[in-house]
């Protein structure tokens, strides 16, 4: 009798706690996270970015909310030099985002730790999704198979491809009377300083340097002329700096003198009293570099004509630049794994997702057909979108430190180089001494790597 009472006291209690978890304030929905009381799912979106960046976002994170009912995402922005730290301290406090930004150079760490949700079979099933459709650079760079990146499953999609192009001030040439420069054939090196030169002026009288020729930031252009003059930073193997042959140092010195021989650029003191950016936007510069995510911000800030054109070419008469990308990723964590590869879907390949960031002019199209027509459209600056393309299409290259384990063999690089900018150290010099604990920093990278898998 005793043992019949006990029998039915516990069913009574297991039927309370199966109807007090069924009636509780939270409960589990069908994509297995926790629905909050009135039923909302809700998602953290973290990126970095201006004021333009986060306009176009929360114009498009609006439409994808009112197409998913009940879905509530909370955006949160950063400053693109404060990102990177803000989100390594939420994963140190086991606060991953659901959907986030993350750069190719942070693939391989991320998914020895477990952070980045695999989204191979989720993208691979959506019928919505063409990867055909979509550059390959920017696929392929949130690929890795645990030793190779670029192949493999993928762990982010792209957020854009960004090709670095070289901008130049078409009125600035028009009122010179020099003819403009070639779409499509780079100049040379000896060109490049000649026309320079040429564009170099005291304009208002007094005695005083107030138009340059350029005003480039040596992290973001070196690259170019290294490559095109037949240098790299690695070897294909991407295990060994080749930063220490005739090829690279006769880029670097070629970049230095700039300033030092050809005076084409402003002097450190000069650039302390308006930044090279700031020159550009004043029209004070001849060349510059344009990037897809300034077109918005110089569509209402200059008051003149630009356009786009190759790099200047080195010994290997081809023009050479990067391409530059940023992914989004879901947390391994999330409670909502097919709502937020939902939100990457549409952020990333929705034509309805991409039509409202290329409208808003951070980015070129991801989907290669709405890039053709986006390039065709000669109604906005620059004239010459074409370049963009080929970039990304033909010649642009991934930015060195991109598929190595970090980047701290890299920056060693541009941290240390002032004195050869400064004119005191010859960049034979430099590239001599600094490829050995370039060698050390990246030894240790391989080695982290390792012991992380």
């Amino acid at each position: 009798m005793r043992k019949s009472y006990a029998m039915i006291a516990m069913l009574l209690l297991s039927v309370l706690l199966v109807l007090s978890a069924c009636a509780g304030g939270d409960s589990k929905d069908s994509d297995g996270g926790e629905a909050s009381e009135d039923g909302t799912k809700k998602l953290t979106f973290m990126f970095r970015g201006g004021t333009e960046e986060e306009k176009a976002y929360q114009k498009a994170i609006d439409a994808f909310e009112e197409k998913n009912p009940g879905v509530e995402v909370e955006m949160i922005v950063t400053a693109a030099d404060q990102y990177a730290t803000k989100l390594k301290a939420a994963i140190t406090g086991n606060q991953v985002p659901d959907v986030f930004y993350v750069a190719p150079g942070e693939v391989r760490s991320y998914v020895h730790s477990n952070i980045l949700l695999d989204l191979t079979e989720y993208v691979e099933s959506n019928e919505n999704i063409n990867l055909d459709n979509i550059w390959q650079y920017g696929v392929d760079s949130y690929r890795f198979d645990g030793e190779t990146q670029g192949t493999g499953s993928i762990y982010a999609m792209p957020k854009d491809v960004g090709p670095f192009s070289l901008g130049y001030n078409k009125t600035m040439f028009e009122k010179a009377g020099l003819e403009l420069p070639d779409k499509d054939e780079p100049m040379t090196w000896d060109k490049f300083i000649e026309v320079n030169q040429e564009l170099t002026k005291d304009t208002d009288g007094d005695g005083e340097i107030d138009q340059y020729g350029t005003g480039f930031n040596i992290n973001w252009v070196l690259q170019s002329f290294v490559w095109s003059n037949g240098g790299d930073f690695l070897d294909e193997t991407q295990t060994k700096v080749t930063v220490d042959t005739p090829e690279f140092a006769e880029a670097l010195q070629w970049f230095a003198d700039h300033q030092n021989v050809y005076e084409i650029t402003p002097s450190i003191e000069d650039a302390q009293t308006l930044d090279t950016y700031q020159r550009w936007m004043q029209g004070q510069l001849a060349f510059f570099p344009v990037a897809p995510w300034d077109l918005a911000t110089f569509d209402t800030e200059l008051d003149f004509e630009y356009d786009v054109i190759p790099y200047p070419a080195g010994k290997t008469g081809e023009s050479a630049t990067w391409i530059g990308t940023l992914g989004i990723a879901v947390a391994q964590a999330t409670e909502y794994p097919d709502l937020a590869t939902e939100l990457v879907y549409y952020l990333t390949a929705s034509e309805e997702g991409q039509q409202a960031l290329v409208d808003a002019r951070i980015q070129i199209p991801n989907l290669k057909d709405m890039a053709q027509e986006w390039a065709a459209d000669d109604s906005s600056m620059p004239a010459n979108k074409e370049e963009y393309l080929q970039i990304v299409e033909d010649y642009g290259r991934a930015l060195p430190a991109n598929n190595t384990y970090n980047a701290e063999w890299y920056d060693y690089f541009f941290t240390n180089v002032q004195p050869v900018l400064d004119g005191k150290k010859t960049a034979a010099e430099y590239v001599k001494e600094v490829q050995p604990k370039m060698q050390e920093y990246l030894d240790n990278a391989i080695e982290l790597e390792n012991q992380s898998k």
